[in-house]
């Protein structure tokens, strides 16, 4: 039996980043729903299990929106911390 080819777990450098843009999404997304709970809808010109379904796919783009155009800092932060992993690892 032949050799089985190595392989690698390490990332190109863009997966690294667009994996750590998309955590930063998501913890901005699931942020913003906490803080939107508390707004309250009026009844004339809203509410329901729609809206509530809406406003998540609503938050959800906000977070995606936001990573997008920087953040917080989070992906950058972290994109660091997998790249110092992977060289840990090699």
């Amino acid at each position: 039996m032949g050799a089985m080819p190595k392989t690698t777990n390490n990332m190109s450098p863009d997966k690294t980043a667009e994996s750590a843009k998309q955590f930063e999404a998501v913890f901005l997304s699931e942020m913003m729903s906490h803080m939107f709970e508390g707004v309250k809808t009026d009844p004339e010109f809203g509410g329901g299990q729609g809206e509530d379904m809406f406003k998540s796919l609503l938050t959800n783009e906000y977070g995606k929106q936001m990573a997008n155009a920087g953040g917080i800092g989070i992906a950058d932060q972290l994109q660091k911390a997998m790249i110092q992993m992977q060289q840990h690892k090699g």
